[in-house]
């Protein structure tokens, strides 16, 4: 499974209609109908802006923020500008009015939908059909990589902790039903993204105990210790050291 299908699965989409989805992670890009189609260079920032507000934005507010050198004016201009580019599109990617903008009501945001998923996930109401990873690497769930506007940097680090606290959960959850290879990629993934983040850590230590595996578990644990005490000069938390105790 490709993260398209994945987000088009959580997103309870029906098979066959892929719609319009708009890719933030890795991005930002356009898939229609499973095609990928590029947005106009000069409104990439202002779709991704609305986008990630999750609701309605005022005109001022985005103008101001995405255009704040020169005056209202100015910023008001380049607003429309970014605009008219985006209504040349056959998808209506924003609805406007003249104090307003919105993410157009067909569009589906991937961040949207991943941040329900891990949500869910933390708050202890997933659904069976949440128990699926559908990436293989973090770099595909990278908010706007390359972007460097405080309103985006902001974001990303909350969409990455959420997602890291998921992974972490999601992991767990998969042990408890058994399905411990899958619980070891997902806690492989919080990892790979942060080696010294003790949790997810812990977790995949847990995994690989769950599925039998001592020695990988205590090969784990000896390498997060070499780890954190060269980086950090600490020793792990002494759950961890409970937990290999008698491997």
């Amino acid at each position: 499974m490709d993260v398209l299908d994945w987000i088009q699965n959580l997103a309870g989409m029906p098979e066959g209609r892929a719609g319009i989805v708009l890719h933030l992670f890795a991005g930002p890009y356009l898939t229609v109908d499973g095609i990928r189609t590029e947005i106009p260079e000069g409104s990439k920032r202002l779709l991704a802006f609305v986008a990630l507000r999750g609701g309605p934005v005022a005109r001022r507010d985005a103008a101001g923020t995405l255009w704040p050198v020169g005056d209202d004016a100015r910023a008001a201009g380049n607003l429309r500008s970014a605009l008219w580019r985006l209504n040349r599109t056959d998808a209506r990617l924003i609805t406007a009015d003249k104090s307003s903008l919105a993410l157009g009501e067909t569009v589906l945001a991937d961040v949207h939908v991943v941040s329900g998923w891990a949500g869910r996930l933390t708050a202890g109401s997933l659904r069976e059909s949440d128990l699926v990873l559908g990436c293989q690497d973090m770099d595909s769930l990278d908010l706007l990589p390359g972007w460097y506007d405080d309103w985006a940097l902001m974001k990303r680090e909350t969409v990455r902790q959420r997602l890291l606290h998921a992974l972490e959960v999601l992991s767990a959850a998969l042990v408890e039903r058994g399905r411990c290879a899958e619980a070891i990629e997902a806690a492989m993934l919080a990892v790979s993204s942060e080696p010294l983040r003790e949790t997810a850590q812990l977790r995949l230590i847990e995994a690989h105990i769950a599925e039998g595996n001592w020695v990988e578990g205590r090969r784990r644990f000896d390498a997060y210790r070499r780890l954190v005490l060269s980086e950090l000069g600490v020793e792990p938390h002494p759950q961890m050291f409970d937990l290999v105790r008698n491997v």
